[in-house]
């Protein structure tokens, strides 16, 4: 504890990192405030349905984590800052595809800023499509007319639309501000807060049913919070799980008049276990919303294998046996697909060969190529497994231990990944910090480095 308190203490001498870690709090605690205030027109004594149907986890339940409880609130932070997550995944996936972006994403820094401008542009498209579809959804939510103290004309629809399409905006700005002005990415960091604001309520639902209702007692709950940090331990090492492919580099020296080439430095190339990331399980999430919504649709709703789709992938599904099976499958797919276009292992052949590095006994070029995507296809199997596995580890416990929805929520999926990736990616900046100013990091001790002339 004492050489935490030290590191703690070197961050604050460092006048800059002080000030970027003071502005993201500040930042962040504006993104809060946003998520409280509730649209004008709407009765706020009447979202009881709404909150209590997003309380219960489910697909309802993540929209309204990574909203930190924007969603049930109707605020004007209610769209979050998903609608710009969308916008970017499209954007990246159309680089694929069309030149024009392809184009762009080689032109450096000024290629950067077109493709922000254009996934600005995609966010404000997307959200005059979503606001309208929230507004008029939240009566199927359980949130009576009577709350619309305006009503649903236009004199009301058009106002808040608006707002939505402005908080969206405006927080997308904060997370932009946040990541040139403070520390760490600050879209991930708009999310990560969003679901860490939702934890203590579930939190406090799941003490309150295991302990005050005698369904359990404290040792139960010991056993909960136990389960929980050994599958963020788990979450850790698949974030940071990396295959390190050893690297030759050549380096060229004058000698008796003439030049040879003679073994220079080794290095690395980390290739990660898990590559893609989340975007397998958002992937994943989004198709399995089809499913259901085909069981409902004309003739096949009233067939048997209409009523199967709609009780096995309908709204409340989420935590049931065939819903995961599915979601499961669907990651180690979506993991394959997402690495394959995410890592580009003819480039890093490419670059590899022409900075005069090798891969022991590998030519370089093609054959490095193959190699690496080979290495890639090999651990990405394993990745893609346990990704799977931490994905659907909220409906194992629930259904084997009985833990409360919301609550589940936060032993593995989209959440608790968000949570330690981020949370690493932060760590390591301030890191880098600690280290340029010749501190230790926060992953060891606090002492100051002695620095050798």
């Amino acid at each position: 504890m004492k050489k935490f308190l030290e590191t703690l203490n070197n961050i604050w001498k460092i006048e800059e990192l002080k000030g970027r870690i003071l502005v993201t709090i500040g930042l962040l605690l504006v993104y809060r405030f946003g998520a409280q205030v509730v649209l004008p027109g709407i009765d706020t004594q009447q979202l009881a349905e709404l909150t209590s149907r997003t309380d219960g986890g489910g697909l309802l339940g993540i929209l309204n984590a990574f909203t930190g409880g924007a969603f049930a609130n109707a605020s004007v932070f209610a769209l979050g800052i998903m609608p710009y997550i969308s916008a970017s995944i499209v954007v990246q996936l159309m680089g694929l595809a069309i030149p024009y972006l392809q184009k762009l994403q080689k032109e450096g820094e000024s290629g950067r800023k077109t493709l922000n401008q254009i996934t600005r542009w995609l966010t404000i498209g997307i959200c005059l499509v979503q606001a309208p579809a929230y507004l008029y959804g939240l009566g199927a939510l359980g949130v009576p007319d009577s709350a619309f103290i305006l009503g649903k004309g236009l004199g009301f629809m058009i106002p808040a639309v608006l707002i939505l399409v402005t908080g969206t905006i405006f927080a997308m700005w904060l997370g932009e501000k946040i990541t040139d002005k403070g520390i760490g990415n600050g879209i991930s960091l708009l999310i990560m807060v969003g679901i860490i604001a939702t934890l203590p309520i579930a939190f406090a639902q799941e003490f309150d049913s295991v302990v005050n209702r005698n369904n359990g007692g404290l040792i139960l709950i010991l056993i909960e919070v136990i389960l929980w940090f050994v599958v963020i331990l788990a979450s850790i090492m698949l974030v940071m799980a990396t295959r390190q492919i050893p690297v030759q580099y050549a380096r060229r020296t004058a000698s008796g008049g003439y030049e040879k080439n003679v073994f220079g430095s080794r290095q690395y190339i980390p290739l990660k276990l898990n590559a893609s990331g989340v975007m397998p399980i958002i992937f994943a999430q989004a198709i399995m919303f089809a499913p259901g919504y085909i069981g409902t649709i004309g003739a096949l709703k009233d067939t048997a294998a209409g009523q199967w789709l709609q009780v096995n992938f309908g709204n409340g599904s989420m935590f049931g046996f065939w819903y995961n099976v599915v979601f499961a499958l669907l990651i180690i797919v979506f993991t394959y697909f997402y690495t394959a276009i995410t890592v580009p292992t003819n480039k890093m052949a490419d670059d590899l060969k022409r900075s005069g590095g090798f891969i022991p006994g590998i030519r370089p070029g093609k054959e490095t190529a193959d190699y690496l995507d080979k290495i890639m296809s090999l651990i990405t199997f394993p990745g893609s497994l346990f990704l799977a596995v931490i994905a659907i580890f909220p409906a194992i416990v629930v259904n084997v231990m009985g833990i409360q929805q919301g609550w589940a929520l936060f032993y593995g999926g989209t959440s608790l990944l968000i949570m330690v990736g981020v949370a690493i990616d932060t760590m390591q900046q301030v890191n880098s910090y600690l280290l340029n100013r010749h501190y230790d990091g926060l992953m060891k001790s606090g002492k100051n480095r002695k620095v050798v002339a």
